[in-house]
């Protein structure tokens, strides 16, 4: 199985790329992980609800043509609406995606979210939190997911949940 992250937005700070790249790092002997940075939309200082429509909708386009490169990737969106998980049910659900030889599109999307083409076009919808989170801080908060259910499958120690 290989795991891609498209992800809106090309420039973050050092310490989310810092944060990001430490269980990167640690998650490759289990799990083949890349991110893909993908351009976001050039928005205006005030953009209108019409504005943000549009930029959702570029953004969804190039997020869709990545997918669409291969076919038996499947496509997981964040999105706030999208179904929470706890790490166990994220271990199984990655386990089960294994077990069937699916590869899985990721995507993160832009500051003003994903447009309707892609969430119609989602596998599956998933909810890091409620909670509102900062664009780049939801890169290191799902790598770090992503690794401790691995580790969870790999009979790793590093999560000391229930």
């Amino acid at each position: 199985m290989k795991l891609r992250i498209l992800s809106i937005g090309t420039k973050m700070p050092k310490w989310i790329d810092t944060g990001f790249n430490e269980y990167h790092k640690r998650i490759q002997p289990m799990l083949s992980t890349d991110i893909l940075d993908l351009p976001a939309a050039k928005r205006a200082k005030s953009p209108s609800d019409a504005n943000l429509a549009q930029y959702r909708d570029s953004e969804g386009k190039i997020l869709l043509a990545m997918h669409q490169n291969n076919p038996r990737e499947k496509l997981w969106v964040l999105d706030v609406k999208g179904k929470m998980m706890s790490t166990e049910q994220l271990a199984d659900k990655l386990s089960e995606a294994m077990q069937v030889g699916d590869d899985v599109a990721l995507v993160i999307g832009g500051p003003d979210g994903v447009s309707p083409e892609v969430l119609a076009s989602a596998d599956f919808k998933w909810s890091l939190s409620p909670l509102t989170l900062p664009h780049p801080l939801v890169r290191v908060v799902l790598m770090e997911q992503l690794y401790r259910a691995m580790s969870i499958n790999n009979n790793h120690p590093y999560h000391r949940g229930n």
